[in-house]
């Protein structure tokens, strides 16, 4: 029998909202805040708070943006997965003063991150028009060009 995954145990507790008669739909606070007073999950460790620390971290990192000479919001900080297998760690530099090196990973982990994103996009509305049959099917394009052009003219116009 395989252990419980954390994220599985985190189901299995919104399953046991559910039932217990709590409002649903509800925030993940809401969950949180019922399964921590009914004592379904322990308060964090230093471990647990530093990693959710490093979480907001890294996300503040993630929405810090500048505006170039050109008027356009440029992302400033950008992680590229290094080391060796079993050692990979996220390290974040900033666009204007990184190197090359390890901006050009970061670019491409970003690229990998939308092509999962696009990948399960698909999965899922190939599914919804299966098992759901919509009396219209949602139809999905995954070539971005147009919309990226579209958004640069509206840039520009603004």
């Amino acid at each position: 029998m395989s252990k419980e995954t954390s994220a599985e145990r985190f189901q299995r507790l919104v399953r046991e909202y559910r039932k217990s008669g709590m409002t649903w739909p509800a925030t993940a606070r809401d969950i949180a805040l019922w399964a921590l007073l009914e004592g379904r999950i322990v308060r964090p460790t230093e471990e647990a708070l530093v990693a959710k620390s490093a979480e907001q971290i890294a996300k503040a990192m993630r929405e810090e943006f500048f505006t170039d000479d050109k008027g356009r919001s440029v992302r400033a900080k950008h992680a590229a997965k290094v080391g060796a297998r079993g050692q990979m760690r996220m390290l974040w530099d900033d666009i204007r003063t990184g190197s090359p090196e390890h901006l050009a990973i970061a670019f491409q982990l970003r690229r990998q991150q939308i092509v999962g994103d696009c990948k399960q996009l698909k999965v899922d509305v190939d599914w919804f028009n299966e098992y759901r049959t919509p009396p219209q099917p949602v139809q999905l394009v995954l070539d971005f060009t147009d919309d990226v052009l579209e958004q640069e003219m509206l840039d520009e116009a603004a």
